[in-house]
């Protein structure tokens, strides 16, 4: 902002950054709004800058080892010479419209606590659209018309979820109350936007809230719609189960700094409407293992349809899914080939995470795995796969 400030912009500091510092929170990264174009931007910060986007034209500026978002001021106009807008049934597919000043800018942000600047010239926080006071009330609102903003972009109906799962703030009921309908408006969105949107509800340290959220107000069904089929049968307890364990697991790993990866998190998120599916192939007279790898197959391929999940991605999850069948085999054969498996450790997890949703014919295989890593020499026993074998004993050798 000071560099900016030099060169004779304006610069603010806005968003998530602003409303975080004001309600005790620290900030995950930091965004910055401006009166320079983004080739202004990029010529004053030269290689430490490089310019993203065609629905929203942005800089991106490093800055230690941080990079900030760098946008300019987006006005209210149709169209301007130095900028574009484009709409489709009232949806915003690209607003490259420029305004003049933060007066303008407030009016296209989404909702008040966002609406929030910060300026250097005089240390203050300018407030055009009662941020302040929602954020006092613990209150999301949308700035404008809801209907109209949710039909501008359908990911509002999301961020909504997100930030009322994320702050345990209430929505407020004008906002509220279009959620449902607009959330439909969701399947125009590109995939791959959806993709970054799931990662921030489910990889931002309150997944299980988050997903809990989504499905009071239908937005789950939007974004994983076979998943959601799934839950919506009779005998769904345990995949539900499965699945808000995961997400809660995922919260600790992060409370605790540990990695997550999307791969773990789509393997629990799809392993309902696989697994229903795998069984459908055998009841056909498919053998398991071809049954679970078709499954596997369809599933992610009908996914990624809704939800962009990248191929590194996709190859991992359906790699957990494969190893689980293994995991049962190998308890009584090869177990230190398969620890050396790259997947191993993540589809070990993933056995663990079924038998503590309540799987009970994986339990005593996941101790197992769990005393082999440990000692290298399990001590307990498991039990024998046909009523009539003997039980075997895997501890040292006599």
């Amino acid at each position: 902002m000071y560099q900016l400030k030099k060169a004779g912009f304006e610069g603010y500091l806005v968003g998530g950054s602003v409303r975080d510092l004001l309600l005790g929170r620290k900030p995950k990264d930091f965004d910055i709004v401006t009166n320079a174009h983004p080739e202004q931007v990029r010529d004053l910060f030269r290689k430490r800058c490089i310019l993203i986007g065609r629905r929203f034209r942005l800089a991106h500026v490093r800055f230690g080892g941080e990079i900030i978002e760098v946008a300019t001021f987006r006005g209210l106009g149709d169209a301007l010479d130095d900028g574009d807008r484009v709409t489709v049934d009232g949806r915003i597919v690209r607003d490259n419209v420029y305004g003049t000043s933060i007066a303008e800018d407030v009016w296209r942000r989404d909702f008040s606590i966002n609406g929030l600047y910060y300026s250097i010239a005089d240390f203050s926080v300018t407030d055009f659209a009662g941020g302040m006071a929602d954020l006092d009330a613990r209150t999301l609102r949308l700035i404008g018309d809801p209907e109209m903003r949710y039909r501008e972009d359908a990911v509002r109906t999301l961020r909504a979820a997100r930030f009322a799962a994320k702050l345990d703030f209430r929505i407020h009921p004008d906002t509220e109350a279009p959620i449902r309908e607009f959330g439909k408006l969701l399947e125009a969105v590109p995939p791959a936007r959806l993709f970054d949107e799931v990662l921030k509800l489910f990889q931002g340290g309150h997944a299980l809230a988050s997903f809990r959220v989504l499905r009071h107000y239908g937005l789950f069904d939007q974004l994983f719609p076979a998943t959601a089929s799934v839950f919506a049968e009779p005998e769904s307890d345990f995949f539900l189960t499965l699945l808000e364990r995961a997400l809660a697991n995922t919260d600790a790993r992060i409370a605790e700094g540990k990695p997550v990866t999307p791969s773990f998190l789509f393997a629990a998120l799809l392993w309902g409407p696989m697994q229903q599916l795998a069984k459908r192939y055998q009841v056909r007279g498919m053998s398991p293992i071809p049954a679970l790898e078709a499954a596997s197959r369809e599933v992610v391929n009908e996914q990624v349809k809704h939800v962009m999940l990248p191929r590194r991605f996709t190859v991992m999850t359906k790699e957990i899914w494969a190893l689980q069948p293994r995991l049962v085999r190998n308890v009584r054969r090869r177990p230190k080939q398969t620890v050396r498996h790259p997947r191993f450790r993540a589809a070990y997890d993933f056995l663990v995470l079924r038998a503590e949703a309540g799987e009970k014919e994986v339990k005593d295989i996941a101790k197992w795995w769990t005393d082999f890593q440990e000692n290298n020499k399990p001590v307990h026993e498991v039990p024998a796969k046909k009523s009539g074998q003997a039980r075997r004993h895997f501890g040292k050798k006599k």
